[in-house]
């Protein structure tokens, strides 16, 4: 069984290879393959996590090279579960953009540019959570980077362009400072491999164990998102097209707090900086929703929820004891899944009526009732509704704060409670403004126009008139359609029947949050026991080093 723990990395790396080699031709093959691959990658993720609570962590060093000279990859408990949790949602994804793709009559860009990059990305998170040391995580961070770049700016319009450089350029500072602290840490401590630095840290003085937790944490947070890191996400994500935003959002930041459980549990037992992610915890939660309170753009309102709810985690994180480690990794899989399918639903929602603001939006409910049920119950999991999964995560973690009695954590109590009803309540504004009232006058003749890859960064004359005409980039349109922008930001036909797989995609990320909740029992007693085996940490290093 351990020599399928690389393969989640490897797989979609040869793919990614394969599909290079043939180019935009055999269209139907590659998105075959890109669909086999990455239901390939769900089976092996499935296999690795029931194999990691059967018979505790797998290991493999690639090479047969042992630590710290070796490549080492680990998939325990924790591990497969986020493989899984991620698997599903970038297969569904996945699908969602094929819809896309087809329904936009544009061939050449998902096929030639999204899916090579989006297989990418899916080896570099994959490599994230099966590292088992610093460098081989930087790694994956380097993956992920370059493939989220070219996924931000694909189509090349200004608009991305300006926001996919404010992403790139706080990523590379956050490596750079990675880079640092990887460098740190082998000069004091004679390697970066995990399971050896549990026992090499605990030696070195107090005074360099703190900085180095610190800088670690510094660079988990930015790539969180966490408060006050987390300013370049509101901008850099609703620029997207639909499927690239879903992922990021559901994903990417998910990938620095597993980052930051796994280095606090591992690496610094008893940390000395809870207090500092307790407080970074209640400001996530507080200026997060506070944020999507202001905003009337729904890909906006849900980029501050997502700052706001990594707070949550980070409040599991910051406690220190498996009742808050186990409600933060409930917390994470929950949020994956929920987030990403209201990004859908949002995509959806935009190549129906042209927009996102929801000032234009009205009637949805009446004039698109399955579109309402596939926001309402997300929407719903988010706010933290019995019985979904997202209260049980919520309940975990208060019950933790309750139980660690001390002033920090009774704040953060009442922090998440308080976040927790402000989201019911944004979720209810967008519910009334989009989908309940009335549509607005000129609301189905009308929407906003995004930049196509045809327009000039300031050419906004041209903008009105295609926002007069129905048209963008020169296409001419039925009377009365609104445009949007497609992969690569050409102005595109909105319509009333949305594609099917699109809706197909998003029904069933919807259904994956609710099983959450059906097997509300179980995931909670896997948490437990991933809590249990990383706080532990013997399990993991004996795995690893085989002692």
């Amino acid at each position: 069984m351990n020599a399928l723990v690389p393969l989640p990395v490897l797989l979609p790396l040869c793919v990614t290879g394969l599909k290079l080699a043939i180019g935009p031709r055999l269209q139907r093959f590659q998105r075959f393959i890109s669909l086999a691959v990455l239901g390939a990658v769900l089976v092996l993720s499935v296999l690795l996590m029931v194999a990691a609570d059967r018979h505790g962590p797998l290991s493999v060093h690639l090479g047969d090279f042992a630590p710290p000279i070796g490549i080492t990859l680990v998939a325990d408990r924790l591990a497969g579960l986020m493989l899984t949790v991620s698997s599903a949602v970038t297969l569904l994804v996945h699908l969602y953009s094929l819809g896309q793709g087809m329904a936009d009559r544009d061939d050449q860009a998902p096929v030639g540019v999204f899916h090579p990059a989006y297989l990418i990305l899916v080896a570099g998170v994959s490599c994230t959570f099966l590292a088992g040391d610093l460098v081989n995580l930087y790694v994956g961070f380097e993956i992920m980077l370059v493939a989220s770049f070219v996924l931000l700016t694909i189509g090349g319009t200004a608009t991305r362009i300006r926001a996919g450089s404010t992403y790139v350029i706080i990523s590379l500072f956050s490596s750079v400072l990675f880079l640092v602290a990887i460098a740190m840490t082998y000069s004091v401590a004679g390697t970066v491999n995990f399971a050896q630095l549990a026992g090499r840290l605990q030696e070195i003085p107090l005074g360099a164990r703190t900085l180095l937790e610190a800088m670690l944490l510094t660079v988990f947070a930015i790539k969180a998102a966490v408060f006050p890191l987390a300013a370049w996400l509101p901008d850099s994500y609703p620029t997207a097209p639909a499927p690239v935003t879903a992922v990021f959002a559901g994903l990417l930041t998910k990938v620095g707090i597993y980052s930051m459980l796994r280095t606090q549990t591992l690496l610094f037992p008893g940390h000395r900086l809870g207090d500092l992610l307790m407080l970074a915890a209640l400001a996530s939660m507080v200026v997060g929703i506070l944020g999507a309170v202001a905003q009337t753009d729904l890909k906006r309102v849900l980029s501050f929820t997502l700052i706001s709810h990594i707070g949550y985690m980070v409040f599991g994180i910051a406690l220190a004891g498996r009742g808050s480690i186990s409600g933060a990794i409930v917390y994470v899989a929950h949020h994956i899944t929920v987030q990403t399918t209201l990004f859908l639903v949002a995509g959806l929602i935009e190549r129906r009526d042209g927009t996102t603001e929801l000032t234009r939006l009205g009637g949805l409910a009446k004039t698109a009732p399955l579109l309402a049920v596939l926001f309402f119950v997300p929407a719903m999991n988010l706010a933290g509704i019995p019985p979904l999964s997202g209260f049980i995560g919520k309940l975990g973690l208060m019950r933790a704060g309750v139980d660690n009695g001390g002033d920090w954590a009774w704040a953060l109590v009442a922090g998440s409670a308080a976040t927790s009803l402000l989201t019911l309540y944004v979720m209810a504004k967008v519910w009334n403004l989009a989908f309940w009232r009335d549509a607005p006058p000129g609301a189905e003749d009308e929407g906003r126009v995004l930049e196509s890859a045809e327009d000039e960064p300031g050419d906004d004359e041209d903008d009105e008139d295609e926002k007069a005409t129905g048209s963008g980039g020169g296409l001419p349109v039925p009377a009365g359609a609104v445009v949007s922008a497609g992969f690569l930001g050409q102005a595109i036909t909105t319509t009333r029947r949305l594609p099917w797989p699109m809706l197909v995609a998003t029904g069933a990320a919807v259904s994956l949050g609710l099983l959450y909740t059906v097997l509300g029992g179980p995931l909670t007693t896997f948490t437990e026991a991933a809590a249990a085996e990383l706080l532990a940490r013997t399990p993991y290093i004996e795995a690893v080093l085989g002692r």
